[in-house]
């Protein structure tokens, strides 16, 4: 077949240039207006002829990533009445509720490498609506959008985030679909932290996934190797937190994308081997006002102010029945193992790695809380909403004098987790009770998927039955 390469001209742009059109793009989207936005992206996508299509995307109530390519002309045409059936989706709406819209997020436009996503694409965020144009309830990039808006508005705080997800680089093309047959995953390494030799696969993948992430405007700051054979980390700069969430989502799909490339998964299961270290999403989280970080008090306990030990006080609080949503499948329970610096202790502390919360060393601008205990499969929309809602809030945590203190710790399984989590006025209130309700029934679904007891060993349901592995048709034979 004769080669048509010659009759395509779709926009390639080099990694250099990505770079600095992305941190442009993310400038003018602290800056401009979503009207401003929106004009100026729109003049540009009429204009850049080699642009072939937009990729718009959404995260599902469990955190599934959804993506939605439209022509480009028809998207400009018709941006303003895009709708889709929400009830096709596993784990977002219902039939009754199956009629929604989409809102294209102007500012959050990203420009592509074309080696990992193809020529001629970029890649635009949306906030779903109900079928009366509302913010739609399950949709947590545009509660959280709602809610830093409502907390700049009202006491002039802005939310900044950061998150460490870890993964491991497994064997072969869709080696969690296929872990039912198969039976296990292979590790591509044998080393740690600072072992992989500089062109072994796991270092070829870690240096292609962060070139890309650099490019698309990450600010990558560290690119390792972790503790576990196989692992990796990427860490990319502070934002605010809903593009700190969407920065996940995107890491996510560019370690996919790029270990697929390579003959290779990258899973975010949080514990696919016994015997090593699982998988974390250490959460950094700060608030600022009038841009000074305000969780900073240098003469403060561990250098914090009171604003911010209220706010750990609160999530040590909600912790047990907050803990679903940090831990959302059957495998992350695996990993809240103390044996494996596992953040299972409802506590906080500048140097326990097995505290659910850390105060890193930080100055007047990098003071922040880590809190370890949420899995790499959250929602991190569902998850960053949770934690600054709970943090401003909710109850503080009150000690009883007469009472030793004895470390709680957070639920070993999904099954209690459900439990606290479905029974919760709290969590009623700051999710809503219809979002409560369908939650814990997904979670419940997954659950009775996979035996009660985790037991030594890996289960195939509790890979198979994933909620970020596209094995959807298993759920209709079940």
């Amino acid at each position: 077949m004769e080669d048509n390469k010659h009759l395509k001209n779709f926009l390639e742009i080099s990694y250099e240039e990505l770079e600095a059109m992305n941190l442009r793009a993310q400038d003018r989207a602290e800056k401009a207006s979503p009207a401003e936005l929106e004009k100026e992206y729109r003049q540009y996508l009429g204009k850049e002829k080699r642009i072939k299509a937009v990729t718009l995307c959404f995260t599902d109530l469990e955190g599934r990533f959804h993506m939605l390519d439209y022509d480009k002309k028809f998207l400009l045409r018709s941006a303003g009445n895009l709708t889709f059936d929400g009830s096709s989706i596993h784990g977002f709406s219902q039939q009754h509720e199956s009629d929604l819209r989409l809102l294209v997020d102007w500012g959050s436009i990203r420009f592509l490498p074309s080696d990992i996503f193809g020529p001629g694409k970029v890649i635009i965020f949306v906030d779903v609506l109900d079928r009366n144009r509302l913010p739609y309830i399950s949709d947590f990039r545009g509660q959280l959008k709602l809610y830093a808006a409502e907390l700049k508005k009202k006491s002039g705080m802005t939310a900044y985030a950061s998150a460490e997800v870890e993964g491991l680089l497994v064997d072969g093309i869709n080696a969690e679909q296929e872990y039912e047959e198969k039976g296990s995953f292979r590790l591509i390494s044998t080393g740690g932290y600072y072992h992989s030799l500089p062109l072994d696969r796991l270092r070829v993948f870690i240096d292609r996934a962060a070139e890309a992430q650099r490019a698309m405007g990450f600010k990558n700051e560290k690119d390792h190797p972790e503790v576990a054979p196989s692992q990796f980390e990427m860490n990319f700069s502070y934002s605010d937190i809903v593009r700190a969430a969407d920065n996940v989502q995107l890491y996510k799909l560019v370690c996919r994308q790029v270990a697929n490339s390579l003959g290779m998964t990258a899973t975010f299961l949080p514990k696919p081997f016994v015997g090593i270290n699982g998988s974390g999403m250490h959460t950094n989280v700060s608030l600022s006002k009038k841009g000074k970080n305000i969780f900073h008090n240098a003469r403060g306990k561990d250098g914090l102010s009171n604003l911010a030990w209220d706010f750990i006080s609160r999530i040590l609080n909600h912790a047990p029945e907050t803990c679903l949503i940090f831990n959302s499948s059957v495998n992350a329970y695996r990993r809240l193992d103390p044996h494996f610096e596992a953040p299972n202790q409802i506590k906080v502390s500048p140097i326990d790695r097995g505290s659910m919360i850390r105060i890193p060393v930080g100055d007047e601008r990098s003071t922040r809380i880590e809190i370890r205990s949420i899995a790499p499969d959250a929602n991190p929309y569902l998850a960053f909403y949770t934690i600054i809602k709970t943090g401003l809030e909710g109850k503080m945590l009150v000690k009883d004098k007469n009472k030793r203190d004895r470390v709680r710790v957070l639920p070993d399984n999904i099954n209690d987790a459900i439990k606290l989590f479905r029974g919760n006025d709290f969590i009623g209130r700051i999710l809503h009770p219809v979002n409560q309700e369908k939650y814990a029934e997904y979670k419940q679904n997954a659950a009775n998927r996979s035996p009660k007891a985790l037991g030594s060993f890996i289960k195939p349901s509790e890979v198979v039955y994933h909620h970020e592995i596209t094995n959807q048709v298993l759920w209709h034979k079940f």
